[in-house]
């Protein structure tokens, strides 16, 4: 059990440096076993998932360290194909391992992997495209056994931009034999930064401007350094920190085109904006304004991710949003828990109503998943009193001393672990 205290009050004010992308950085680990190579990564955030990403690339056989911000891999040691039911069960993004796998192997075998609930999300997209890419896929309860005598190029079309499904089949298709062209591919940021670094591994990838993306194998490469870039969901928490609290911050290493449509409604509820290609200042009025309406949407849409930490930021903001979400049904977890700091938030179906309230009041609370616990310490940041949010890890999976950063910019705010009894 995490606790996290928050005495709030304080306007944020200062600058910070935006760590490294969580969801960068997964993919890559994983693509890191699609040829034998080793592999530097550098800007790596410190987090529980990429600690279990490591533990699963050791459990491969591969040799896997990481010194601060500095990871490496050496995949030239790879001897299994099997991940650990006890590690997939740990994180969603595990299930990047079965294309890559399948690419490297020519099988895997691995079981349905956890993560929050955040509703159904189903790898159904995964196992078509992979399907239709050459390999045969028998599925047993929660096990999947992926099994590929020959890759071979084709053209799909995927139904909906998944951001996993792309992945996957990028990282499958490196290894087959022709042309794989990928038609309604997401285009999340990570995406991009998934291609950049197969392209250092030896990948042959063009994406076009449409968001269609062609691979056409690869030729490894030995040795690959690689800077995961800044992570942009965690400067859409400092942003929206900044704006529920009225302060005045920068934030160095984000990059303001990846969070447009976080700033637009950040803008739209009355905060100052200025920025340029590495910089970014957001001053907040002492009080928002609502900003209407608003559909979470895939990239460049307004990120589900950024969802709850937006609500947050608005529930003492004058006048009334609505929220609707489009990916996740069950993304809306947060809102029991911030009614209890005196938020009047109504639920009906996918769309949440926040009307803002002059005051909200400390209280406990229990951090639902990843981001609806954020949502609830940056709530904490403008309620009266101590707001005590118990965790049981979801927050320390995409943030890298969130406690910390949040401290260096003036909030009251204290982080601490305690022992678990058995």
């Amino acid at each position: 059990m995490e606790l996290w205290q928050i005495r709030g009050g304080r306007r944020l004010h200062g600058g910070c440096t935006v760590q490294g992308s969580k969801n960068a950085t997964l993919p890559i680990l994983a693509a890191s076993i699609v040829c034998p190579c080793r592999v530097e990564l550098q800007n790596v955030p410190q987090l529980s998932d990429v600690d279990t990403a490591l533990e699963i690339l050791r459990a491969l056989g591969c040799r896997a360290g990481r010194e601060g911000e500095r990871v490496w891999i050496d995949s030239r040691t790879l001897s299994s194909a099997a991940i650990p039911h006890r590690l997939m069960e740990k994180m969603r993004s595990s299930v990047f391992f079965l294309g890559a796998l399948t690419a490297r192997c020519g099988e895997a075998q691995l079981s349905l992997p956890g993560g929050c609930q955040l509703g159904k999300r189903p790898i159904d997209l995964h196992l078509a495209a992979m399907r239709q890419l050459g390999c045969e896929i028998e599925e047993e309860g929660g096990s999947i056994l992926c099994r590929s005598r020959f890759l071979h190029g084709c053209e799909l079309t995927l139904p909906f931009p998944s951001v996993g499904a792309t992945e996957n089949i990028i990282l499958t298709a490196c290894a087959a034999q022709g042309e794989t062209v990928l038609h309604g591919a997401a285009r999340e940021p990570e995406i991009t930064a998934l291609c950049r670094f197969l392209r250092a591994m030896g990948a042959d990838i063009v994406i076009e401007a449409s968001g269609t993306v062609h691979i056409r194998g690869m030729s490894a490469r030995e040795h690959v350094r690689f800077v995961i870039p800044p992570d942009r969901i965690v400067a859409s928490t400092l942003c929206c920190a900044a704006a529920a609290s009225g302060g005045d911050i920068v934030l160095r290493g984000a990059d303001p085109t990846e969070i447009s449509a976080v700033l637009y409604f950040l803008k739209a509820a009355g905060c100052a904006i200025i920025h340029n290609k590495r910089m970014l200042r957001l001053r907040a009025p002492r009080r928002l304004h609502a900003v209407g309406e608003l559909c979470t949407a895939p990239y460049p849409g307004f990120p589900t991710d950024a969802q709850p930490l937006l609500m947050a930021a608005l529930l003492r903001a004058e006048g009334t949003t609505r929220i609707t979400e489009t990916i996740f049904e069950n993304r809306f977890r947060q809102v029991p828990q911030l009614r209890r700091l005196g938020a009047d938030i109504a639920v009906r179906g996918r769309t949440a109503e926040i009307c803002g309230v002059e005051r909200l009041f400390a209280s406990e609370l229990t951090a639902t998943d990843l981001r609806g616990g954020a949502s609830m310490v940056l709530a904490g940041l403008c309620a009266e009193g101590e707001t005590v949010v118990c965790d049981t890890g979801h927050i320390t999976r995409g943030y890298d001393g969130l406690d910390r950063v949040l401290r260096g910019l003036g909030a009251d705010v204290t982080w601490k672990a305690l022992p678990s009894y058995h």
